[in-house]
């Protein structure tokens, strides 16, 4: 299980908690990426830490799985958000969820009216 998870300075770190430790690979489209690190933590903590190669961050999201190749099991998720088209995706994502809010505040003053509340 995957206990916790960032990014610094181009380097995905995080701990796994294991009874043994885990034969960790990130994969990116599939491909593991080069030069998983791994050592032991407190007692079934193991530390993980991954470089991420410039090639793999493009606009849009990236997802990369932390997968255990010992239990063939997904420990879990990093997403990478970056670029214009997400901003443009969050951009028409905030406008939808506006137009939805003013849809709702309409129909609840129409029923406050309706009811006299």
């Amino acid at each position: 299980m995957l206990e916790l998870s960032h990014i610094r300075a181009g380097k995905w770190e995080g701990v796994i908690v294991a009874p043994e430790e885990p034969q960790i690979e990130l994969l990116h489209n599939e491909s593991p990426l080069p030069g998983p690190t791994l050592s032991r933590g407190e007692e079934g903590r193991w530390h993980a830490s991954v470089a991420l190669p410039a090639e793999i961050l493009s606009d849009g999201v990236v997802t990369l799985l932390i997968h255990d190749r010992k239990t063939q099991e997904t420990l879990g998720r990093v997403l990478i958000m970056a670029g214009e088209p997400l901003a443009e995706d969050l951009r028409a994502e905030i406008e939808l969820l506006r137009a939805e809010l003013d849809l709702l505040k309409k129909a609840f003053r129409r029923h406050c009216v309706e009811t006299g509340a």
